[in-house]
């Protein structure tokens, strides 16, 4: 995940594990029915809008940061090994091949013929 968008994931997760705070602290208060209740309630919304806000955040950051940069594709370490040990495999057979030469077809002698 680029830079922008994990820093907009971040910032979208506490301000929705906040929110689902709040909504608990104002469902509890209407519940012992206390005077906090309408005011958490309105503060509630009020952080869902923030909320929503957050989380389309992180989308529109990362729609814009695949337009911008395309995707990145990263091989796994795994994936990486094996294109080591090919590619090492391939260079020894060239080094074979150019130390043996009587393995290719045979050479015709023009002199000779």
């Amino acid at each position: 995940m680029a830079d922008p968008v994990r820093t907009a994931a971040v910032r979208a997760v506490i301000i929705v594990a906040l929110t689902l705070i709040q909504a608990m602290v104002a469902f509890l208060s209407a519940l012992a029915g206390s005077w906090l209740a309408f005011p958490a309630v309105i503060s509630t919304v009020a952080s869902t809008v923030v909320a929503t806000w957050g989380v389309l955040d992180v989308w529109v950051t990362r729609q814009v940061w695949v337009q911008r940069y395309g995707v990145q594709s990263q091989p796994s370490s795994t994936a990486r090994q094996l294109r080591r040990e090919r590619r090492q495999a391939r260079k020894e057979a060239r080094r074979r091949a150019r130390r043996e030469p009587g393995d290719g077809p045979p050479q015709v002698d023009r002199a000779a013929a």
